[in-house]
């Protein structure tokens, strides 16, 4: 499983460990990633995400998962959360 963020496309980022003789090693900083259930409201389900707290913070800033989902780039987006936001759009279409 691939660790990246489903919501925000928050992936990992590569840097290096830094000793006291300044020493270089490689090394890898992975995403705080969690697994959520967040609910939609226009649709009325709950959907299960795996997102990284960050992502977390900035879905209950904007108003919901339906709000950031409008809101967000497809790019951005797994192919899962595109396919909720394409719900999410037509029932908003529909309403």
């Amino acid at each position: 499983m691939s660790r990246i963020c489903e919501l925000t496309g928050k992936g990992r980022q590569v840097g290096h460990n830094v000793s006291h003789a300044n020493n270089k090693t490689k090394r890898v900083f992975l995403p705080n990633l969690q697994n959520v259930t967040l609910l939609s409201e226009k649709l009325d389900r709950s959907f299960k995400f795996r997102v990284s707290t960050h992502g977390l913070r900035s879905v209950e800033h904007n108003g919901g998962l339906d709000n950031w989902l409008l809101k967000t780039s497809d790019e951005k987006l797994s192919p899962r959360a595109r396919k909720v936001k394409r719900e999410v759009a037509k029932a908003a279409v529909a309403a």
